[in-house]
């Protein structure tokens, strides 16, 4: 009698071609985000959403309200209807609940794609070359999906085999999505640990003698770069100086109004308070006290440091 051990099983198989499968993903999409052949299609795309005439839409589809991406909170609604529709799809009789809930994913999935495009064109070139890939899995589940809602009246089954397809299409813009987001960082606060890397208390940065009024300076505090402006009135303001968005240098920025404004994305912060006044960033840049000491030195202390 011949024995058949756990490797030569069906669900051996299939977990040991998973794994393999999975550890190859790493590997393709380094290329991908690393691929300057694939900037021959960014650069026009970027161009052409970047000229929308979108207006204050612009800063709400970033989430700058919100305090973080709004992308990721739209996107829960067309997942949630197709991945629902394909359950419904087992139920006997539940073809047009089905078909509901197919169009309801197809339809959201168009407002979520816009605020995706919006953020996307306003990130570096690796993850603009991941986020390519990204769409075109997810414009795919689009596809699919609308397809299968126009069949569905009169060719069930093909309905069916579409929304599977579509939800393929939309797992692996999920993927790639994921990785765009966690591994290399877009939509994520920059500044999150600079808290973490000031110690509290009051610092000494220098004279405040030295700091030419109206001019964004440069202070290192430790290991974290700031961004320190005197204005014309004396007063100091001092925020970090790497941008919440990607981490530009705002000491490099232009300071207009109380504001200033990020060299690389155009972001613009409040000096008083380091809220974003406008996007692509949805995060506040963390705002130091400041106090000049006796001898005329400028200290700086963050709340909640440590």
């Amino acid at each position: 009698m011949t024995t058949v051990t756990r490797s030569q099983t069906p669900a051996a198989r299939g977990a040991a071609f998973l794994s393999r499968l999975l550890r190859s993903c790493p590997s393709v999409l380094e290329r991908v985000e690393n691929s300057e052949a694939l900037d021959r299609v960014v650069t026009p795309v970027q161009r052409a959403v970047r000229s929308l005439p979108l207006g204050p839409l612009r800063d709400v589809l970033h989430g700058r309200q919100l305090g973080h991406p709004l992308h990721p909170l739209l996107v829960q609604v067309p997942m949630g209807a197709w991945l629902s529709s394909a359950v419904v799809d087992f139920v006997p009789g539940a073809g047009r609940p089905a078909r509901v809930l197919v169009g309801l994913g197809t339809v959201s999935a168009l407002p979520a794609a816009l605020a995706g495009w919006t953020d996307w064109a306003e990130q570096h070139e690796q993850q603009m070359r991941t986020g390519l890939v990204h769409a075109a899995a997810n414009a795919g589940a689009v596809v699919l999906f609308g397809a299968s809602f126009a069949v569905r009246g009169h060719r069930p089954r093909a309905g069916r085999a579409l929304g599977f397809g579509g939800l393929v299409c939309a797992g692996a813009g999920g993927f790639v999505g994921g990785r765009l987001a966690y591994r290399q960082g877009a939509g994520a606060n920059k500044t999150e640990p600079v808290a973490h890397l000031v110690e509290p208390g009051w610092h000494r940065l220098g004279p405040v003698g030295d700091l030419k009024p109206g001019t964004p300076e440069r202070r290192m505090l430790g290991e974290v770069p700031l961004l320190v402006v005197r204005t014309e009135d004396g007063t100091v303001r001092a925020l970090a100086d790497r941008c919440s968005h990607l981490s530009g240098p705002l000491s490099e920025g232009g300071i207009d109004d109380g504001c200033v404004s990020c060299p690389w994305h155009g972001s613009v912060f409040r000096l008083s308070d380091g809220a974003p006044v406008s996007g692509p960033a949805t995060a506040p840049q963390p705002c130091f006290e400041t106090r000049t000491e006796p001898d005329g030195v400028l200290a700086v202390r963050l709340p909640g440091a440590g």
